[in-house]
């Protein structure tokens, strides 16, 4: 059982780990590029948001929602 776990643990420092030590070490000298991971997922959330948004517009302008106030029961 103990080899099952040091195996666990030798996969996960000398492979699975290797990229977030590169970018341990790259913080040191390029702050930017250490965080373009971060900077990836803020774009995608950024273009989510404004896709999201054009198309709640767009659902306005047709008159394609009830507005009545019969819609929901709680109202």
């Amino acid at each position: 059982m103990k080899d099952l776990f040091n195996s666990i643990q030798d996969l996960c420092e000398s492979i699975l780990f290797v990229p977030f030590h590169e970018l341990r070490e790259l913080e040191l000298t390029n702050w930017w590029g250490a965080n373009i991971v971060t900077w990836v997922f803020i774009g995608i959330g950024v273009i989510a948001f404004v896709y999201w948004m054009l198309q709640l517009k767009s659902f306005s302008d047709n008159n394609e929602e009830d507005k009545s106030i019969s819609s929901h029961s709680f109202l």
